[in-house]
């Protein structure tokens, strides 16, 4: 299944488990782990947050493509994805010439009982997250489905949602 080189891309919206399943996995098969959205601060020397009220959602976007860039000219890296990476399909034809893609997703109810008091989320600091998480997820299920493999993780442990990543790529 995997190509001579190649990346894992993690997508996904947030609190799916990208990050958490992305170290696991890196880790088993000893693989370099990459959180774009921890890069992407790295670089801008600012929170996701401050990026998104200083530059935009547009600049954001602008940042993350560069980062994307970057990071799948590597080999051999599993890379949790921000949620909306997937809109530019740009993004996602980069993500599968370098390796392959994997959506985690997840029930609403699920995802809002992870991001809880997660207050660095700027797409949920509004009066109803439980309509922008649905209106969000309805939006992006199109992208979403572009992935070589989705993966619900609502029920699933961390290692059982790792364990079906290798298992497919390997």
């Amino acid at each position: 299944m995997m190509k001579q080189r190649g990346n894992i891309y993690l997508v996904g919206f947030m609190g799916t488990g990208k990050s958490s399943v992305g170290r696991l996995v890196a880790k088993r098969k000893k693989w370099q782990f990459v959180d774009l959205d921890e890069l992407i601060e790295l670089k801008e020397k600012m929170t996701i947050a401050e990026i998104f009220s200083k530059g935009g959602e547009q600049y954001f976007r602008k940042v993350e493509r560069k980062v994307l860039k970057e990071v799948s000219t590597q080999d051999k890296f599993v890379v949790a994805c921000g949620g909306g990476i997937v809109i530019n399909k740009d993004n996602i034809k980069t993500m599968k010439e370098a390796g392959v893609i994997i959506c985690l997703n997840a029930a609403i109810d699920v995802i809002l009982k992870r991001v809880a008091g997660y207050t660095h989320r700027p797409l949920l600091n509004v009066p109803n997250p439980k309509i922008q998480v649905g209106h969000l997820l309805k939006l992006r299920a199109p992208f979403y489905a572009q992935a070589d493999k989705v993966i619900d993780t609502s029920k699933c442990s961390i290692e059982k949602v790792a364990d079906k990543v290798i298992k497919f790529i390997f």
